[in-house]
């Protein structure tokens, strides 16, 4: 996992709101697109991008592809933001 490429990934609002759907459960590409105004080429390239900088997984099952929020590199982001603040 490269920050960076983490941040980057943070820094769209759609990119965002597709991990807040998937904070609960996995779920398609459909799924999650039927939650935007946009095509589905555009639902792609943000799953590539989340997929890119390891926020999200994806499970071939089938015909399908689920998507699922990888925690343990959002459990690194807020360790790192922590160390951050430290004790004041």
């Amino acid at each position: 996992m490269s920050f960076a490429e983490t941040f980057k990934a943070l820094s769209d609002p759609v990119r965002r709101e597709i991990l807040v759907l998937l904070k609960d459960q996995s779920m398609s590409a459909g799924e999650i697109g039927s939650h935007f105004d946009m095509t589905g080429a555009t639902i792609s390239y943000h799953l590539n991008v989340l997929k890119k900088a390891d926020l999200v997984w994806e499970t071939k099952v089938k015909n399908f592809v689920y998507y699922e929020l990888n925690t343990s590199v959002v459990e690194e982001i807020m360790l790192w933001l922590s160390e951050l603040k430290g004790d004041k």
